[in-house]
């Protein structure tokens, strides 16, 4: 045969040919996903009465509760979505304006929009929005307002599912109009901002005009201060010094010398046995001990009503939600990363979140919006994945203010006076606007006093001195800002794990964001973070005379992140980002105890079927049962019961965490199916409060100082889904390991149950339980295997209340938007 010989030029032109062949074909790829499916309860739209699509998903999210950990590959395809880009195929087009395409697919009403430009896109996503939550999005709007002008004691998302009304200020809409400057300074970016921002408002103004709907239309000042409530009730930390002081005052008190030892031991700002996502170390002091002239403490009792309510307002509205569990190459199966995560926001009725579709002008994302902002907030573009968890880093702190006149007599509330850098200087006053009343309650002016560190919530005194609090949170002001990091997610901007922090750092409020690709897993703790003064306690409210102001904010290098771990996984249920990252004042739960640790049971080689398991099984199950009742019945175990009956009782809690500690109610009776769990409800409030009264006396009693700065158990009963994410569970957990002889690193000052007499400790939690057993007989009869836990005040309703009880879930600890995803491949 004749030996064909082939120019090397030629050779090199084909080469050539057939790569940009490949390059092409790769290019025109929109979807590298391989297995992507989300879901979000109770459905896409939003209507009243609810359409077909405005209940579907429930079903399938309450079903999926109910396989605990016998979850297979079938379950993924027959409870979740696909969230593939445009499917499934079928269902009505419309066409709002040229240019734009919008197909709602046949099945769940989501909408596939397609543009023919970038503004078009955007257009698109407003009329979608307006369409599907048009009502919510007007509960929304003016509340929203609350979550950037700080009022006191005001929280946006509460007032807008109490369907109150709010009518902001001239001084309110200037003060939020004038961050379209910040965005400005952005140049391209910006602008480019502020064109998507426009188109998204024209397309809900369009949709409003053609539906007939009378509302005013959006503006700038709108997006914007519905981009405040991501910050105020997921995205911040801290603000809480000065009843943290108030507690230690009143320790000092009680204990003298020891009461600091003891309030750092409760403070847990550092304990080294709490869950981190990433082990490498990220100082950021959150505590300091000895000499901090620049922190002060107040005195016991001082504070103000008006300090005191508005501090328990704040912390209502924040949610302690959100997971994520992403499997790097090396624990796959598959030699591509998996990832089973999303936001916990709570279960509403029109729900948060919608979902989109849309593609064109450089956008290709599909996922969670929220009504009254134009990105894609959680979800996945062409070829990566994004989800993200409230930080709850310490981005706002409470400043002291000495009251003063300038005439030198003494401060009066008509004349309020502050002193900063050697001058007493006047308060501002912020007229907010009007809350109307309900139910023939009147309006309510809302008007507050500022400083240079923000609203005035109360006052407080100092060694018997008068100071007023004033609250500066870093994103006051500057909420515009952190669409820029979203933005260019809904891009594609993202390109690898490593290129993540350069976007994500742009976000402002405090989230932990999540990526996944097809070879990398990672994340980046984000937030605005203050650098404190030296001389200063973070966990201690600062003295507001100037000295002690904030000295800048973390870089980006010094803030928590990890791409592809040596452990082959990133978890996080809000639990400490990473080792030496102190919690902020408001979060006392970073423990020895953490319900990130329910995601355990992986295989060495893991499906997607294989995380969602883990997860699954970890949404129902009772944390204190998992973590904490083994250390206690190691305790009680050291002696005999009181009686049969009361061992009989821990009998029944040892049987059911055997089975998994799962707190389903299977055959929907009403009731919690194990009877262990009703031991452990009667028993768990009581022993919380017997293992620290010893030494804290009435601090440790219900509705005390201390559980006032961490409820004693976040139990299903006292969340509407999220569960365990705050509780005493460390508190009992450590200090009784401490009181066994067991390892304990970073042991408390002192032990705490019985005074550290083990006998005496023993005695107390036999009680306990006797006394609870005695009381479940005489409420529900002597026989222990038919006690139960009412399941049904467990259940999931709807916020605020619009289904009615008819349309409620099995309570479970899972996300909101649930993700599942895997990617095969990269542009």
């Amino acid at each position: 045969m004749k030996r064909i010989v082939v120019p090397p030029l030629v050779l090199a032109l084909f080469l050539l040919v057939l790569l940009m062949a490949t390059a092409s074909a790769q290019a025109a790829r929109l979807d590298f996903g391989k297995q992507t499916y989300n879901i979000l309860p109770p459905g896409q739209t939003g209507s009243l009465p609810p359409d077909a699509n405005g209940l579907d998903q429930m079903r399938l999210y309450d079903a999926l509760t109910l396989l605990f950990d016998n979850v297979g590959p079938g379950d993924i395809k027959r409870l979740f979505k696909s969230a593939r880009f445009f499917e499934p195929k079928g269902g009505k087009v419309t066409h709002p304006r040229r240019g734009i395409t919008i197909r709602r697919d046949r099945q769940w009403g989501v909408p596939h929009i397609q543009g023919r430009t970038r503004s078009d896109v955007f257009f698109a996503i407003g009329w979608v929005t307006a369409q599907d939550r048009g009502l919510f999005m007007e509960a929304l709007r003016y509340p929203a307002r609350f979550s950037i002008v700080d009022a006191p004691g005001r929280n946006a998302l509460d007032i807008a599912t109490s369907l109150r009304s709010f009518v902001p200020s001239a001084q309110t809409e200037r003060f939020i109009r004038r961050q379209r400057r910040l965005v400005l300074r952005k140049g391209r970016k910006g602008r480019r901002v502020l064109r998507d921002i426009q188109a998204y408002v024209d397309g809900i103004n369009a949709y409003n005009r053609k539906a007939g709907n009378h509302v005013k239309p959006w503006t700038y000042v709108d997006v914007t201060a519905i981009a405040g409530i991501l910050g105020q009730t997921f995205g911040s930390g801290g603000g809480d010094e000065v009843r943290g002081s108030e507690l230690l005052a009143q320790l000092r008190t009680r204990l003298g010398p020891g009461g600091d030892a003891v309030w750092r031991d409760l403070r847990s700002a550092q304990d080294p046995e709490t869950a981190v996502t990433t082990t490498h170390r990220f100082p950021y002091v959150t505590e300091r001990r000895g000499s901090t002239p620049g922190s002060l403490v107040i005195d016991p009792g001082s504070l103000s009503a008006a300090g005191a309510q508005a501090a328990r307002a704040t912390a209502a509205g924040r949610r302690h939600a959100s997971n994520a569990i992403l499997v790097g190459r090396k624990r796959s199966a598959t030699g591509h990363p998996l990832a089973v995560m999303g936001p916990q926001l709570g279960f509403y009725y029109p729900e948060l979140f919608l979902e989109v579709d849309a593609h064109g002008g450089g956008i290709d994302v599909r996922g969670g919006a929220l009504p009254g902002v134009p990105y894609v907030l959680v979800g996945r573009a062409r070829d990566y994945a994004w989800s993200a968890t409230s930080a709850y880093n310490d981005n706002i702190d409470q400043f002291l203010e000495e009251l003063c006149n300038p005439d030198g007599s003494p401060p009066t509330r008509d004349s309020p006076h502050y002193r900063y850098k050697g001058r007493c200087r006047p308060m501002t006053t912020f007229n907010a606007g009007v809350l109307k009343g309900t139910s023939g309650a009147p309006d309510e002016r809302i008007a507050f006093h500022e400083t240079v560190h923000g609203p005035v919530s109360g006052t407080v005194t100092v060694g018997g001195r008068p100071y007023a609090i004033a609250n500066l949170r870093s994103t006051r002001g500057r909420e515009g800002a952190n669409v820029f990091f979203i933005s260019q997610l809904n891009e594609g901007d993202v390109h690898s794990g490593r290129g993540l922090a350069r976007v994500v750092n742009q976000l402002e409020f405090t989230f932990n964001i999540f990526y996944v690709d097809h070879k990398d897993i990672a994340f980046f703790s984000a937030g605005r973070l203050p650098v404190r003064a030296p001389g200063t306690d973070p966990s201690l409210p600062t003295l507001g005379t100037g000295k002690y102001d904030w000295r800048g904010f973390l870089k980006r290098s010094q803030h928590p992140q990890a791409v592809n771990p040596k452990s082959g996984f990133i978890l996080n249920w809000n639990n400490k980002p990473a080792a030496g990252f102190g919690a902020s004042d408001s979060n006392w739960a970073y423990q020895s105890v953490d319900r990130v640790e329910l995601f355990r049971g992986f295989k060495r080689r893991n499906r997607l079927a294989d995380v969602l398991r883990v997860v699954n099984r970890a949404a129902t199950q009772d944390l204190r049962a998992v973590d904490v009742w083994p250390v206690i019945n190691r305790v009680l175990a050291g002696g005999p019961a009181p009686d049969a009956l009361s061992q009989q009782a821990v009998d029944l809690v040892n049987a059911w965490i055997g089975r998994g500690a799962s707190r389903l109610d299977r055959d929907l009776d009403g009731k919690i199916d194990d009877p262990g769990a009703a031991v452990l409800d009667q028993a768990w409030d009581s022993l919380s409060e017997e293992v620290l009264r010893p030494v804290l006396g009435d601090l440790a009693a219900r509705g005390g100082p201390l559980g006032q700065l961490l409820t004693r158990d976040g139990s299903p009963r006292t969340s509407n889904g999220s569960a365990y994410g705050n509780g005493w569970y460390g508190y009992l957990e450590k200090d009784l390991r401490s009181l066994l002889g067991q390892p304990v690193k970073g042991p408390y000052s002192r032990r705490y149950c019985g005074s550290g007499d083990p006998s005496a400790c023993r005695a107390s939690l036999w009680s306990v339980i006797q006394q609870s057993a005695a009381d479940l007989a005489a409420a529900q009869g002597p026989d222990p295997a038919a006690w139960r836990s009412d399941a049904t005040a467990e259940r999931i309703q709807f916020v605020p209340g619009l289904l009615g009880d008819q349309n409620t879930m099995r309570w479970t600890n899972r996300s909101t938007l649930q993700q599942l995803m895997e990617f095969s491949g990269h542009r």
